[in-house]
């Protein structure tokens, strides 16, 4: 009888997920040995979400498909529902409605997250974002409506909400995004808001320098303090009574784990992640494994613990396929361990900041930095290529890339 692995999503973790288990099987000696790794979720294409903030939108999404079928992972175009645990049952639907249960041996929870969005005024019919695909998409098309207005203050100003990774990160791009679509004559403005009292207030002290003097070079500035209370279509007005008018605001403030962790009976950090053993099983919930964004993992003994990034997630992902197999299997398992931490921030054409550690030393700024950002974007974060034996070389849990 065929014993099923299932693995929820086809993000950074999911895909590596899929791949790390195949390899697992290989190892062991179960290739087509009764043992099928099945890969939900709604198209084989992996977007390449850090990079979202970017044009073109179209070089974002990586096809996974040939990638799945040279490993002997099935893929099935459907979205998760509903996860009967206790049942070992997942509930889909696909494209055209049409729903199944899918049984499952071992479970590999791996949805990804999604922007918060908070109950403020406006922000649904009003705000923008570059959370996924589409929304990247919306976003620069909206850009270039802009150019078919007439020149004016809130025309040529955007507001970043959220003075985070992402936000910054967009805010830097948007100057030249501006003058590149309606000339470079023109002024623009590019205003972060962050509720926090500086900039980047995840990424400390360390950095922080680096990341203002860029972002005052290229024109974009800041407020601080303070949170957006209302948005509508000529602008936003903020907690402290100020409004800024604005044709453009795009909201990067914080991100939620997929709301289908809701439905294992386990417990959740403030972001809806499943606190996972160090082997990413569930504690107290047999078969199921959370990876990725969807999981709150420790990545040492030092008490610091995986962030909702990319970097993390392909390492999670690698270590959560191999265990998930070697669960089944009977095998050993290999305890997830990620200590080396470094960030790479995009800061437009003023160039990168780099970092190493939890404290984040900057190592490298400017030109230099940007050149390893673009490295990072375009090669170490794409999804493998080439045989199968180089594809599940790639998957090892052991091998850790520091994007």
């Amino acid at each position: 009888m065929t014993q099923r692995i299932l693995v929820v999503g086809a993000g950074f973790a999911g895909m590596w997920s899929a791949l790390s288990a195949a390899r697992a099987l290989d190892m062991a000696g179960h290739v087509n040995d009764g043992v099928e790794i099945l890969l939900v979720a709604p198209e084989p294409t992996l977007h390449v979400r850090p990079r979202l903030y970017e044009v073109p939108q179209e070089a974002m999404k990586a096809p996974l498909q040939s990638v799945f079928d040279t490993v002997g992972v099935r893929f099935l175009a459907a979205r998760a529902e509903r996860i009967r645990t206790d049942a070992r049952e997942v509930d889909v639907v696909d494209a055209a409605g049409a729903r199944q249960t899918l049984a499952y041996d071992r479970l590999v929870l791996a949805a990804g997250s999604q922007l918060f969005r908070p109950p403020v005024p406006g922000l649904h019919a009003h705000a923008l974002s570059v959370d996924q695909y589409e929304d990247a998409v919306a976003l620069d098309a909206h850009l270039r409506t802009l150019a078919r207005q007439p020149s004016s203050l809130a025309r040529n100003t955007i507001v970043v909400v959220g003075g985070g990774f992402t936000g910054i990160e967009t805010a830097a791009e948007m100057p030249a995004r501006l003058r590149e679509i309606m000339g470079g004559d023109i002024e623009p403005r590019v205003i972060v808001v962050e509720r926090a009292d500086a900039i980047g207030p995840d990424l400390g002290p360390g950095p922080r320098p680096v990341i203002e003097k860029a972002l005052k070079s290229q024109g974009v500035s800041w407020r601080l303090g303070v949170e957006v209370e209302s948005i509508d279509a000529e602008g936003i007005t903020t907690s402290g009574g100020e409004r800024i008018e604005a044709a453009t605001v795009i909201w990067t403030a914080g991100m939620r784990a997929t709301a289908l962790t809701q439905q294992i009976p386990a417990e959740r950090d403030a972001a809806g992640r499943i606190l996972v053993d160090r082997n990413l099983q569930v504690p107290g919930v047999p078969n199921v494994f959370v990876t990725g964004d969807a999981a709150r993992a420790a990545t040492d003994d030092d008490g610091n613990v995986a962030m909702m990034s990319c970097q993390h997630a392909m390492a999670l992902g690698r270590s959560a396929g191999h265990n998930v197999a070697a669960d089944l299997l009977g095998l050993p398992k290999i305890a997830y361990s990620q200590p080396k931490y470094v960030t790479c921030l995009d800061l437009g054409p003023w160039g990168a900041v780099y970092t190493e550690g939890w404290s984040r030393e900057v190592k490298m700024e400017g030109a230099e930095a940007k050149a390893l950002k673009h490295q990072i974007n375009t090669e170490w974060i794409y999804p493998p290529t080439g045989d199968r034996a180089e594809i599940l070389r790639s998957a090892d849990p052991g091998r850790i890339v520091v994007a």
